[in-house]
């Protein structure tokens, strides 16, 4: 059974994108900053060569975002998350504050990245690891649930809805 708090629910179009950029990314986006990279070495002095270190720092994100789609894509499930009354990532889940039905938010519990993929998609995102994240994994609506803020603030939630996003 896999691990649905280890587990980036997204839909095929989703895994589809991210896919094609992590493939573009490893093998033309290296090749062109590479070449960027010889190009200004040709030029001399790399020490004063403007040129050179924009290529290595565009080398060093294109590097790191390499990594981040990996690891998205490596604990990517495809499909819908399966119905359940308890709360997990690829999860759009409602909560109130400290009890008060009409303070409430809604949010995706998951990844940014899902949400960034498609611009009309107008949800806030929490990751499962996060404070809120964490203390919600795993509880089911009507459940409570106690988190620290990052001011050091402890608050309190209830889940009012969970659905799958």
């Amino acid at each position: 059974m896999t691990d649905l708090t280890e587990t980036i629910w997204l839909t095929q179009d989703a895994y589809d994108k991210l896919r094609a950029e992590y493939d573009h990314l490893i093998g033309a986006g290296r090749e062109e900053v590479t070449a960027k990279i010889a190009r200004a070495r040709d030029e001399g002095d790399l020490s004063d060569n403007a040129g050179y270190h924009a290529a290595r720092d565009e080398q060093g994100q294109q590097e790191l975002r390499i990594r981040q789609l990996k690891a998205i894509l490596d604990q990517a499930q495809v499909g819908t998350a399966p119905d359940s009354d308890v709360v997990h990532p690829g999860m759009k889940v409602t909560i109130a504050f400290d009890g008060d039905p009409d303070d409430t938010d809604t949010f995706l519990l998951g990844s940014r990245e899902v949400v960034g993929l498609d611009d009309s998609i107008d949800l806030a995102v929490y990751s499962p690891q996060s404070p809120l994240g964490a203390a919600i994994t795993g509880l089911k609506i009507g459940d409570e649930a106690t988190y620290t803020a990052p001011n050091g603030r402890p608050i309190t939630v209830t889940i009012l809805e969970a659905e799958a996003f």
